[in-house]
């Protein structure tokens, strides 16, 4: 996301209403230049310290309640070592609540330091996929104008590559009766010659007599067939 596309969101976004902690982040506390430069949100680093940190602190936590209560119960009287876990247990509850609020606090003022002096991008910083952006400058009209001639243009190649696909199915078709016209062909020269050999003279002029004497003897079938009793 560029530059100017930040800007415009934390414009239409600081007329509303800031979002409480437990909402949304607003999208200027987010700084998302430098989300997308770094790859990740303040938010998220502190919430990774902070769960690294409870991590260690539930290990470490039970050990030394193991080790106090070993080292208290030495030469105590009998029994005393259930006491002793008791109160170890509820002194390291509250020392854990203890740390948790006081890490609490550390965080938040470590996420204010990281966001104004660590995991700021300097104006003059831009994404290697923004570069085009600041060497051609285009409104969003032209951006939109662009989209629509790439849809056309889409459109268009789809339209040939179907009229092609078409052409190349009627192609097959055109090969199949050239298939056929050829047979014909072949059979006609094959009666022409064979119609020499017998000697029978010229093959045009017998094909056409032998059509016409066809020709009558079909009207006479059809006389015949007329005159014929019902």
């Amino acid at each position: 996301m560029a530059r100017e596309t930040q800007e415009e969101i934390e414009m239409d976004t600081q007329g509303g209403e800031v979002p409480k902690e437990s909402d949304s982040v607003h999208p200027s506390t987010l700084k998302l230049y430098e989300t997308q430069f770094f790859g990740f949100t303040p938010q998220t680093c502190m919430l990774r310290v902070y769960s690294a940190f409870q991590d260690c602190l539930y290990d470490i936590l039970p050990v030394v309640e193991m080790v106090c209560v070993r080292q208290l119960s030495r030469g105590g009287p009998d029994g005393s070592d259930e006491q002793l876990r008791t109160r170890a247990r509820e002194c390291s509850r509250k020392l854990q609540q203890f740390l948790d609020e006081r890490f609490k606090q550390l965080s938040t003022r470590m996420e204010a330091l990281l966001l104004d002096r660590c995991l700021t991008v300097p104006s003059n910083v831009l994404l290697p996929e923004d570069q085009s952006h600041k060497t051609y400058h285009q409104h969003i009209q032209e951006v939109l104008r662009l989209e629509s001639s790439h849809a056309d243009l889409q459109s268009a190649y789809e339209a040939e590559v179907c009229a092609r696909q078409a052409l190349l199915a009627e192609l097959e078709e055109q090969k199949e009766v050239q298939k056929q016209l050829d047979g014909v062909l072949t059979w006609v020269k094959e009666l022409q010659a064979a119609w020499v050999k017998e000697g029978n003279g010229s093959f045009q002029e017998s094909f056409r007599l032998v059509m016409e004497s066809v020709k009558r003897l079909q009207e006479a079938v059809k006389e015949v067939c007329h005159k014929a009793p019902h």
